[in-house]
Parts: structure tokens; C-alpha cells; sequence
């Protein structure tokens, strides 16, 4: 089985959110400085050429001064979270912005993370991290869902659950995700089940900060898209915890669970839990940089007293991570 941010048990996108911020600034300067602390990029940029109270063409003529060129539209694009500085001459650019916009140096720089290195690792599609990629961009399209959902991953645990028969029950996730531009809504959750897997059989349910929307199924490849509704409208930098349950129990025989993360960042906790009656023989944790690339960093993990193993990834990067197991 898989998930993501895709997956194919799951994947990835939110629901009815507890907020991040719990109360907004009131001023430009200490809406600057919680920006600057919490990010996103394109907040802190918003909310430093607010502070300063320069509008985006005085800020391409300074930066022009200091011999760097970049255009409005470009710049627009970064303060709304459209796009992010990511060339080098682009790097440049928010290196210089620092000190156009007196701010303390690092400080929009680093907001942009490891994405902003010129060796950080491609953002993946769904086509590259799930084999029935057709039946998944079909499903996707049917929901005018955009490439880019507008949610970055913070922290996400996921709890596995294989049964006596060897099937995968059920699977729990627990969700932080941050939103890197105004007017997000809601996060797409997909599931991908084992071989044989009955979509119609299949339930997701809402268990926390979120409702359940429109659901799309793809029976011939056991794929199915859901909606989890947030209440109400997220802005840039903040944050919804959310909580789902995918209810399955109708496939074949498990002998793994993968899931697929199309961008980088974050951190991702991945537990799987056997039933007593059916333990496996031998379990491993894997990567790979796509979903038909043979496995990368292989490592060996042990049960424990419960009947279960788990991994953490600390920082997040695009492509596919999971555990996989052998049964006697």
C-alpha cells in the first residue's frame, strides 16, 4: 500500500483547522517580527514592504541601484507566495532585499530553507511517486484540484494498522500543516489500496479539526481522493492541525506502506502496528527517489513488545519513504 503528501494508503493535502496564530499582530513592526519568526517567506516579505511602507516598484529601482534586476511582477509574485526565489541571481536579490527593507541579515533568507540552496533536491509529481499516476490525476481533475494545494507539512504521524489477516485495517494520521498563501480551505488526503483493495468498501472519516467533502474513487486501481474541509478560510503562515482515518480492511495480504511527498521540509513519523496473530518475519525501512526507482538508504528495524516498528524522518525530501515487511 502507498500514501502521500501523496500516498498510496494515503496522501496527501487539510480541515477545520486550529489556527496557528491564535491572535494577529495589531502593529506592521510586530507583524513583521512574528513573521520573520514564523515565516512563511512570502509573509515576512509582505509584512517587511508594509512595515516600510515601500511599494514594489521603489523597491525594484533600489535594488537596481545596488546593481541587481528584478522585475515587479517578480517581485509580486514572491510576496504572494505565487513563487520563490530560487536561482542564483534570485538569491541575490533577497540577500539585497535584507538591506533595502533594514532587516537584520539571514533574516528572509533563511526562511526560504533548504529549497533555497542550489543543490536542494526537485520537487516531485504525482506521475513520478504513484504507479496508477492516470487514475490519480483523473480523480484530482474531477476536483479542479490545483498542482500545488498551498500547504507545506510542519509535522505529520501516521499510525499503520495491519490485522490478523494480514490486511491493512486502518490508517490513522495526525496532520500540522502550514499555509504558504492566502485562502487555503481545505487538503486533499489520497489513499492507495493493497491489491484488491474494494474502494466502495473503503471510509474515511474526520477526526479532528476537519470535515469530510467530496470523495472521489478509481475502483480498477484502488485509488481514492477525499477532501478534509477546514471551517474556514487559512492565510499565509498559519497553521491547521488536523486528524483523519482511513478505514479500509478489504485488500490482499500487506507487505508494505509507502508514502510519496511531492515537495521537501517538514518531519514525518511513520508507526506500523501488527496484530498479535500475524507478525512479520522481517521488516525494513526504505527510500526512493521515485516510485519505480529501486530502494535507497535500506535499514533493518526490530518489533517491539506492542508488535510494532516505526521510522522518523527529520526533514522531509521529495519522493517516496516507507516500511516494508516479510511474512513467515
Amino acid at each position: 500500500m502507498t500514501a502521500h503528501s501523496a500516498d498510496r494508503r494515503a496522501t496527501p493535502r487539510p480541515a477545520a483547522p486550529a489556527l496557528g496564530s491564535s491572535r494577529r499582530p495589531t502593529t506592521p513592526e510586530a507583524e513583521l517580527a512574528d513573521a520573520l519568526r514564523t515565516g512563511p517567506f512570502s509573509a515576512a516579505l509582505r509584512a517587511a514592504l508594509a512595515a516600510r511602507g515601500l511599494a514594489l516598484h521603489r523597491v525594484q529601482h533600489r535594488l537596481a541601484q545596488r546593481g541587481i534586476r528584478v522585475g515587479v511582477t517578480s517581485l509580486s509574485y514572491w510576496q504572494r507566495g505565487v513563487r520563490r526565489p530560487e536561482r542564483p541571481e534570485s538569491l541575490r536579490a533577497v540577500t539585497a532585499l535584507e538591506e533595502v527593507l533594514k532587516l537584520p541579515p539571514h533574516a528572509l533568507t533563511r526562511l526560504l530553507g533548504p529549497r533555497a540552496t542550489s543543490d536542494r533536491p526537485p520537487a516531485r509529481t504525482y506521475r513520478t511517486l504513484l504507479e496508477p499516476a492516470a487514475a490519480l490525476e483523473s480523480l484530482l481533475s474531477s476536483l479542479a484540484a490545483p498542482a500545488d494545494g498551498g500547504l507545506h507539512t510542519v509535522i505529520h504521524y501516521e499510525h499503520v494498522h495491519i490485522g490478523a489477516r494480514r490486511e491493512l485495517t486502518a490508517r490513522d494520521s495526525q496532520h500540522v500543516v502550514r499555509a504558504h498563501r492566502d485562502g487555503v480551505d481545505r487538503y486533499l488526503a489520497i489513499h492507495h489500496g493493497d491489491p484488491g483493495c474494494d474502494t466502495d468498501q473503503v471510509r474515511v472519516r474526520g477526526l479532528g479539526n476537519c470535515r469530510v467533502g467530496r470523495i472521489r474513487r478509481h475502483g480498477a486501481s484502488g485509488v481514492i481522493v477525499v477532501e478534509l474541509l477546514f471551517d474556514g478560510q487559512l492565510r499565509a503562515g498559519e497553521t491547521a492541525v488536523l486528524g483523519y482515518r482511513f478505514e479500509d480492511g478489504t485488500g490482499a495480504s500487506s507487505h508494505e506502506y509507502v508514502r510519496g511527498f511531492t515537495y521537501g521540509g517538514g518531519q514525518y513519523v511513520l508507526q506500523v502496528g501488527f496484530d498479535r496473530a500475524a507478525l512479520p518475519v522481517h521488516c525494513r525501512r526504505f527510500a526512493r527517489p521515485s516510485a519505480t526507482a529501486p530502494p535507497e538508504s535500506v535499514a533493518d528495524l526490530t518489533l517491539n513488545a506492542h508488535g510494532s516498528v516505526h521510522l522518523v524522518e527529520q526533514q522531509i525530501r521529495p519522493g517516496v519513504l516507507g516500511i516494508t515487511w516479510e511474512w513467515d
